[in-house]
């Protein structure tokens, strides 16, 4: 049995930056919606928080999308 590290190190470290990359951006979704929040009770636009936040989640869920057509596939 032959084991290539240098792909599992690869794979590992592919892994490790998509993971940390989709939980940022989906924390900065959480952080759209509580700056919505706190823009609605001083009164001010909330249009910019919201589509922000919408956007992040999209691209959240597109990249988990593709990666389950990668597994898919």
């Amino acid at each position: 049995m032959h084991i290539d590290w240098a792909a599992l190190g690869s794979v590992f470290g592919v892994s490790l930056v998509v993971t940390v990359a989709l939980v940022g951006l989906f924390t900065l979704g959480i952080i759209g919606l509580s700056k919505r929040e706190e823009a609605s009770t001083r009164g001010d636009s909330v249009a910019l928080a919201t589509t922000g936040a919408y956007v992040c989640f999209a691209l959240c869920a597109a990249a988990v999308a593709y990666g389950i057509s990668l597994i898919m596939a």
